[in-house]
This record gives C-alpha cells, structure tokens and sequence, in this order.
C-alpha cells in the first residue's frame, strides 16, 4: 500500500499516550543493546535467541497498542466520516504485514 488515508492522527495523541509508547521504545532499544553485549561476550545461542523473543514479543505489545489507538480513533472517525472502507481496508493491510 503505497498512500495511506491520513499522514497524522485524525484525533492527535496525548502525552501520557505518546509518553507510554516512547517509554516502550525506550526498553525495547535497551533490551537490543543487552544482545549486542552478549553477542559481544559470545554468550550462550539460546540465551541470546530467548532475548530476541521477548524483543519480538514487547515490539508486538507497543504495536498491539498502536493499533488499538487507530481503530478506536482513526478508524472510528473513518467510519463515521464515511470512509469506513478505505480506513479498514488500510488497516487489514497493516495488519497482514503486522502478523508476518
């Protein structure tokens, strides 16, 4: 999908919304930092690979959270709007690449 239906939230985020996310962000980027030192201390494969995990797992979480915010926001103010449609059919690609 190359053109989505908006550029910037229909309803802008809170503070305290985009603070939760970035505070995510902040210990998912730790966690990173945490395996490239093991890597480095050529640590033990299935330590490294169970931190990847739960990076995997904690990048999911902020983007379950993402999500939830644009459908409970974008995507409602779409539907009523009239663009139900094309918001949901926007979000069903995001979400294929999400699940991959």
């Amino acid at each position: 999908m190359d053109e989505f239906l908006h550029e910037h939230p229909v309803t802008p985020r809170t503070d305290n919304e985009k603070q939760a996310v970035i505070n995510r962000l902040k210990r998912v980027e730790g966690q990173v930092r945490g395996i490239q030192k093991m890597v480095e201390e050529d640590r033990y494969c299935v330590d490294i690979l169970v931190q990847i995990s739960a990076i995997n797992a904690a990048l999911k979480k902020v983007g379950f959270s993402v999500g939830e915010r644009h459908m409970k926001h974008c995507v409602s103010h779409a539907v009523q709007s009239g663009e139900g449609n094309a918001a949901i059919d926007e979000l069903m690609e995001v979400m294929k690449q999400f699940s991959k």
